[in-house]
């Protein structure tokens, strides 16, 4: 019998691979490469603006949301908690996407929409929402739109229960309101800390105010609604008018805080 022949093995030849290189940009690079198209962006990459208050004391919109980058390096970022995974009758746990769909002819089209909260922790805070067919594009979008919602936030110790004159809460009592939701802060002795919802503690921590009372009355379950009536609340904190005799009394700073008053807080 003639004997099989036998097939030689099949040799693999295997080429490296290259790396593929990945630019990463630092902030330093982002801003060097940023052209301004507004005015007050060109404002503030010249120089000729250096502090956000000066920014939000102008009136001029923020349209560029590398001006907050030049002005508040270093910021943290939060998402918050608006979304639900699926669960039976509707126990599904807290997530920070929401998902919607559309029904069309195609099929399910579904978007998913998130909030972000970004903040110094000394005194500026900003809030966004952000839309899209993906989570990663609605997060930066969330993210970009915070920077361009900056507000500085007014501080102060107003609590009848606390002498210290050290802005660690808010000076006096303010309420927002979206929808059925009614988010209502009063001041707070010192140690106390932020006795809030939990998804507010995140905005409030941001803000840079330690000690708080807050009480959240309509849909709480709404959590976009929480936040915005949040939002509104931290808003009139800048925009009432104080009589001057009060500012000390009731230790009345906006924005951020000297070192050595942060100490003192401490």
């Amino acid at each position: 019998m003639a004997r099989p022949i036998e097939k030689e093995p099949e040799k693999v030849l295997i080429v490296p691979v290259e790396e593929e290189k990945v630019e990463v940009l630092t902030l330093s690079s982002d801003i060097e490469r940023w052209q301004p198209k507004t005015e007050l962006g060109r404002m503030v990459k010249s120089r000729q603006i250096t502090s956000m208050d000066q920014v939000l004391e102008s009136g001029k919109p923020v349209l560029e949301p590398q001006i907050v980058d030049m002005l508040l390096p270093g910021m943290d970022s939060d998402l918050i908690m608006i979304g639900q995974s699926k669960g039976k009758f509707g126990g599904g746990s807290r997530r920070v996407f929401r998902q919607t769909q559309k029904k069309t002819r195609e099929g399910n089209k579904p978007k998913f929409s998130t909030y972000a909260v970004i903040g110094n922790k000394d005194g500026f805070v900003g809030l966004g929402f952000g839309k899209a067919k993906e989570t990663v594009p609605a997060r930066e979008k969330a993210v970009r739109k915070a920077k361009l919602n900056m507000m500085r936030i007014t501080r102060g110790c107003g609590s009848w229960q606390c002498s210290c004159r050290t802005p660690h809460s808010i000076p006096f009592a303010v309420k927002g309101k979206c929808s059925s939701v009614t988010v209502e802060l009063k001041p707070a002795p010192k140690g106390t800390g932020l006795k809030a919802e939990k998804e507010l503690v995140k905005v409030l921590a941001m803000a840079g105010i330690k000690d708080v009372w807050s009480k959240v009355r309509g849909q709480s379950t709404s959590k976009i609604n929480v936040v915005k009536a949040l939002d509104a609340a931290l808003m009139k904190l800048s925009t009432t008018k104080v009589l001057p005799q009060h500012i000390e009394s009731l230790a009345i700073r906006a924005g951020m805080l000297p070192k050595e008053a942060e100490k003192k807080i401490e």
